[in-house]
C-alpha cells in the first residue's frame, strides 16, 4: 500500500488531475508522512474535500455576480429602451435619456456623491418623463405653443411618474428625484412650488441635464440649438429656473460629458444626420412616424372640423397628405349633378393652371375608373389620365395613384389624385396612409359641398340665378368695408322694370317669370366683372358698382336702358314681349352710409328719373297733338284755297 502511494506514482501518473486536485496533492502527501497513513486516510479526505467545496463555492459566486452584473446590465438596456420609446412619443430621437444620463452622472461624480445618489441619477435619468404616458399625443406633438389647459396637463407627468415609479420600490432616492425635476431654483416651478436647498439635489442636477440636453435636440415645435447658444440659455437661467453651482458644475465639465457622448455614438451631429437604422430596426423613429401620423389625423380632423370651404378643405388635405405621401401634383375632383362627371375643382403642385376645371367622365381613364368602380387606383400609367384632354401632359408624370371620396353614408363624392414626376411607385404604407387621409377629408368635403350648396340656395334668387336680397345685404357690407380702409366711394343702382305687369297681365306669369330671368342677364351684360347685381324682389334689381363716382355710372345707365329697351322676348305668333327700365343711383358716403338709406337715396333718384321721363312723353305727346292739329290745319286751308 505503501509502495503504492508514493509521491512518485501520485505526481508522475499518466492521466491529467484536475487544477484543484493537483494543487492540493503535496499537502495531503505531507499530512500522509507527517500524522501516518491510517490518520492520513482521515484527515487527507476531508481536507480535500473542504478545499474541493470551498473553490466550488467560489466559482459558483464568481457565476452569479456574472449572472447578477448581466441581470442589472440587462434590466438598465430594458429601462432605456423603454424610457425611449416613451420619449419618442414627445417627438425626441434616440439618445435623449442616455446623453441626460451621462451629464447627469457626470455632475453627481465631480460633486462626490455617494454610491446611493449617483444610482438614482442614473435610474432617474432614465425615467424621469415616464409620467408623459398620461399626456395626449396631440399635446405633446403640438407645433405651437400650448395653451394655458395645455400647458397644466403636461404637469401632471411628473406626479405620474413618481406613482408609477414607487410601485418599483427603489433603494435609492429615485422617486424624489423624478418628481421635483421640474422645480425651479426660485421656487416657480412644478408640483409643489420648491425652491433653493429645498429642492433635492439629484432633482436639481437632473434638471439642469435634462433642459440642456433638451435645448440641443430638436423638437416639434422648434429646431435643434447649437452648442452655444445652449450654453447662453442655461446660463441665462442661473438662479432663478437652475441652482448657479450645478450650471457652473456642468459648464466647466461639458468637453469631457461631450466627449463621452461621442464615444457611445450620441453626439448631436449624429442625431441630425439621417440615422444608420433608420427603417423597421429603429423602433424610436417608427413609434414617432406613428405618433405624428395620430397627430397628423387628429389635427386633420381639428382643422377639417372648422373649414368654411372646400378650398380651404383641400388646402389642409394637400398639406397633411404630403407630410407622408410624396407628390408632384394633387387634384379634387367633384362630381357634378348628373354623377357622370367629375370635374377638378381644386388642384395644387405642378401643372395645377393646366389641371384645374379639367372634367373626367366616370369610368374614363385611371380616375374614371376610381370613380366608377369605387376601388383604389395605383401605379398605373399616369398617362391614362390625359389620353382625353391635357395631352400635352403625356409622358411627364412617372406614376400615379387615385382614392375615390366615400363619405360616411357611403355616398360618393368624387375622388383625389396625386401624381409623381420621378417617383417609381406609390408603396403599401403610401396607399394606407391616403387612404385614411381620404376617408376623413371624404366626409368633411361632403358636408362642406352640401352646405355650399345650402348657402348657394340662401344666396341666390331661384328664379333668375341672380344673388338675392340676403347676398346683397353681405356684399354692400364688403363694398363699405373695402371703401372705407381704401377711402374710396362706391355707386349703387336701382333698377325697376317699366311694363313688367303688363307683359303679366298680356302673356301670363311664366312668360313674366321668363322676361325677368333673361332681362337680368341683359343687365348683366353691361356691368364689368367685379361688378355685383342682384334681385332684389319683384321687378327690382340692384347694382353695386365700387370704385365709381356718381359722373361714372351716367353712361352705364344709359347702355343699360338702351339694352333693355331694344330686347323683345318672342311669345309665339308673331308677338313680343318687352319692357322698359328706370334706374336710380346713390353714392357711398356722401348719399348714405348704411344700405337702407343707399336704397331710399337711390329710389328717390329712379322715381324724380321716371317722373322727368313721364312729363318728357308727355310733353312729346302734346307736341305731337299740336303738329297734327297744325297739319290738318294747313290741310284746310289747301282745300279751301283749291276751292277758291
Amino acid at each position: 500500500m505503501k509502495t503504492f502511494f508514493t509521491r512518485q506514482n501520485l505526481c508522475s501518473a499518466k492521466f491529467v488531475w484536475p487544477a484543484s486536485v493537483a494543487a492540493a496533492i503535496p499537502v495531503a502527501w505531507l499530512m500522509l508522512e507527517y500524522f501516518g497513513l491510517l490518520i492520513g486516510f482521515v484527515v487527507v479526505p476531508a481536507a480535500v474535500a473542504a478545499y474541493l467545496a470551498c473553490r466550488f463555492y467560489v466559482h459558483r459566486l464568481e457565476q452569479k455576480t456574472l449572472e447578477i452584473s448581466e441581470a442589472s446590465r440587462i434590466h438598465l438596456a430594458t429601462v432605456e429602451a423603454l424610457a425611449s420609446a416613451i420619449d419618442a412619443r414627445d417627438g425626441v430621437g434616440v439618445g435623449h435619456v442616455r446623453r441626460t444620463q451621462i451629464y447627469s452622472v457626470g455632475i453627481g461624480k465631480s460633486l462626490g456623491l455617494d454610491e446611493s445618489e449617483i444610482d438614482a441619477l442614473r435610474t432617474g435619468a432614465l425615467l424621469h418623463d415616464i409620467g408623459k404616458l398620461a399626456v395626449p399625443d396631440h399635446i405633446l406633438n403640438k407645433v405651437g405653443a400650448l395653451t394655458p389647459a395645455e400647458l397644466e396637463k403636461t404637469k401632471i407627468h411628473v406626479l405620474v411618474g413618481a406613482s408609477i415609479l414607487e410601485k418599483v420600490g427603489f433603494q435609492t432616492p429615485v422617486v424624489p428625484t423624478v418628481k421635483y425635476h421640474h422645480e425651479r431654483w426660485d421656487g416657480t416651478g412644478y408640483p409643489e412650488r420648491l425652491a433653493g436647498e429645498h429642492i433635492p439635489l439629484t432633482a436639481r442636477i437632473l434638471s439642469v441635464a435634462d433642459a440642456f440636453d433638451t435645448l440641443r435636440g430638436a423638437r416639434p415645435n422648434r429646431p435643434a440649438l447649437s452648442r452655444e447658444r445652449a450654453r447662453q440659455v442655461i446660463q441665462s437661467e442661473c438662479g432663478r429656473r437652475f441652482d448657479p453651482v450645478l450650471v457652473d458644475v456642468l459648464l466647466r465639465n461639458l468637453t469631457a460629458l461631450e466627449a463621452e457622448i461621442d464615444a457611445e455614438g450620441l453626439s448631436y451631429t449624429d442625431a441630425l444626420a439621417p440615422s444608420a437604422l433608420e427603417g423597421k430596426e429603429n423602433y424610436v423613429d417608427q413609434i414617432k412616424l406613428a405618433n405624428r401620423e395620430v397627430f397628423s389625423l387628429y389635427e386633420l380632423a381639428r382643422e377639417f372640423s372648422s373649414s368654411e370651404s372646400i378650398g380651404e378643405a383641400f388646402d389642409i388635405f394637400a398639406k397633411k397628405v404630403r407630410e407622408f405621401v410624396p407628390f408632384d401634383t394633387c387634384s379634387l375632383y367633384l362630381l357634378d349633378s348628373t354623377k357622370r362627371s367629375a370635374a377638378a375643382a381644386y388642384v395644387t403642385g405642378e401643372n395645377a393652371e393646366l389641371l384645374r376645371g379639367r372634367s373626367v367622365n366616370v369610368g374614363q381613364g385611371a380616375t374614371g375608373f376610381a370613380l366608377k368602380t369605387l376601388e383604389k387606383v395605383r401605379n398605373v400609367e399616369p398617362d391614362l389620365d390625359f389620353a382625353y384632354s391635357q395631352v400635352e401632359l403625356s409622358g411627364i408624370y412617372s406614376t400615379m395613384a387615385s382614392m375615390p371620396l366615400i363619405n360616411d353614408d357611403g355616398q360618393l363624392i368624387g375622388a383625389v389624385t396625386i401624381y409623381s414626376l420621378d417617383l417609381d411607385k406609390y408603396g403599401d404604407e403610401h396607399i394606407r396612409l391616403l387612404e385614411t387621409i381620404s376617408h376623413i377629408a371624404a366626409d368633411a368635403i361632403g358636408k362642406l359641398c352640401r352646405h355650399d350648396e345650402a348657402k348657394t340656395h340662401a344666396m341666390t334668387d331661384p328664379m333668375t340665378g341672380l344673388p338675392n336680397a340676403r347676398s346683397l345685404q353681405a356684399q354692400f357690407d364688403k363694398e363699405v368695408a373695402r371703401a372705407s380702409r381704401g377711402g374710396t366711394s362706391f355707386q349703387l343702382l336701382m333698377l325697376d322694370l317699366d311694363g313688367f305687369k303688363t307683359v303679366n297681365d298680356t302673356f301670363g306669369h311664366k312668360m313674366g317669370d321668363e322676361i325677368l330671368k333673361e332681362i337680368g342677364g341683359v343687365i348683366l351684360g353691361q356691368l364689368r366683372d367685379y361688378d355685383f347685381l342682384a334681385r332684389y324682389g319683384g321687378d327690382e334689381f340692384v347694382a353695386l358698382i365700387p370704385d365709381a363716382e356718381p359722373d361714372d355710372v351716367v353712361e352705364l345707365c344709359e347702355r343699360i336702358e338702351r339694352a333693355v329697351a331694344e330686347f323683345s322676348l318672342p311669345t309665339g305668333g308673331g308677338r313680343y314681349a318687352k319692357v322698359g327700365v328706370s334706374l336710380g343711383a346713390s353714392g357711398y358716403p356722401e348719399d348714405g352710409e348704411t344700405f337702407d338709406q343707399m336704397i331710399v337715396a337711390a329710389d328717390r333718384a329712379m322715381y324724380n328719373r321716371k317722373q322727368i321721363r313721364k312729363q318728357l312723353a308727355r310733353l312729346q305727346r302734346e307736341e305731337s297733338v299740336v303738329n297734327d292739329t297744325f297739319i290738318v290745319e294747313l290741310d284746310e286751308r289747301h282745300v279751301i284755297a283749291a276751292s277758291a
